[in-house]
């Protein structure tokens, strides 16, 4: 007996949604704000959720995108510069 494939239009839609894609990168930041990492880490450990370092970086870009523009501008001008590219090794 031989399965008959179904083609693509004629499946029902699923209800279940797809993933999110994922999208990997690198950045270059200055060690005390890595450091900072460490502290909100521990302050989720402290509320009882422990959070990865993708997801503090996440809920920051969350809570970014309900400033102003004119609270976003302010946000970033308070941040050293920081030399694009990556640092060289000594």
């Amino acid at each position: 007996m031989v399965k008959q494939r179904k083609s693509r239009a004629a499946a029902p839609m699923d209800s279940v949604d797809k993933p999110a894609r994922l999208v990997r990168d690198s950045f270059t930041m200055p060690a005390d704000d890595f450091a900072l990492v460490a502290v909100m880490k521990a302050r989720a450990l402290q509320a009882q959720r422990p959070a990865k370092k993708s997801e503090l970086l996440r809920a920051g870009l969350h809570a970014l995108s309900s400033l102003s523009p004119q609270a976003l501008a302010k946000a970033l001008d308070a941040l050293a510069p920081v030399k694009a590219g990556r640092p060289k090794k000594k």
